[in-house]
């Protein structure tokens, strides 16, 4: 007697297509709340969005491309929702278990900095505004790192175990670092270069000191504390 396993093929190739129909209207979904969410300046439900557009990174990437949306626009997307999704979790974290990782590009062509075992170590020469950055996030309790790569920040985040971090970079950049940050257990904030390239890139340091206050009591901030605009 043959066994006729027709039927079981039928049920999984039916349960197949449900499936693949139920994922392609919530990427539809997705997809409109993305562009409601970018063309309003608001965000729309985020607790479906993140995991949403995570999950489903490649398929909503397609999607995106196909009704015109740009790379820099759907990146940009990504990082302001982690950065709205995580500001409240960000805040309640102490300063003293926060730390900022600058790239090394921000640092002026002729930087004398010294590559450490921790990055590179500003010498304040005034060459650039790295090393005035640097001294006011340290007055408000941070650690700041100036890195010389990703695999940099894993090994600092090994040895000091911060519980959140704020990372400055390109799109691209922080888009990765949010997400390697959620997978180290980190709340993760970013702020986006100005200015891409390898070489004097800029950052709005005006924008990273307002992240980095987050959360913080005036009474913690010294009083002879000047946040300096960026130049």
């Amino acid at each position: 007697m043959t066994l006729d396993l027709s039927p079981i093929f039928t049920l999984i190739g039916e349960l197949a297509v449900i499936a693949a129909l139920v994922v392609i209207a919530v990427a539809l979904v997705l997809l409109v709340l993305t562009l409601l969410s970018i063309r309003s300046g608001r965000l729309y439900f985020p607790n479906l969005l993140r995991p949403g557009l995570t999950a489903l990174e490649g398929l909503m990437r397609a999607l995106f491309k196909a009704v015109g949306l740009e790379d820099q626009e759907m990146l940009s997307f990504f990082v302001t929702l982690g950065n709205t999704m995580n500001a409240r979790a960000f805040a309640e974290v102490p300063v003293a278990e926060r730390a900022i990782f600058l790239p090394q590009c921000l640092r002026n062509a002729r930087c004398p900095a010294d590559l450490t075992p921790e990055g590179l170590r500003c010498k304040r020469c005034g060459r650039c505004t790295v090393g005035e950055a640097i001294g006011v996030l340290e007055a408000l309790g941070y650690r700041v790192f100036i890195v010389p790569g990703s695999s940099f920040i894993k090994r600092m985040v090994k040895k000091y175990r911060p519980h959140a971090l704020i990372g400055v970079g390109c799109l691209a950049e922080v888009k990765e670092g949010l997400e390697m940050a959620d997978r180290l257990g980190l709340v993760g904030m970013g702020v986006v270069s100005l200015k891409d390239g390898c070489v004097e890139t800029l950052v709005d340091w005006n924008t990273l000191y307002e992240v980095a206050l987050l959360g913080l009591p005036p009474s913690s901030v010294p009083e002879d504390l000047h946040l300096p605009s960026d130049e």
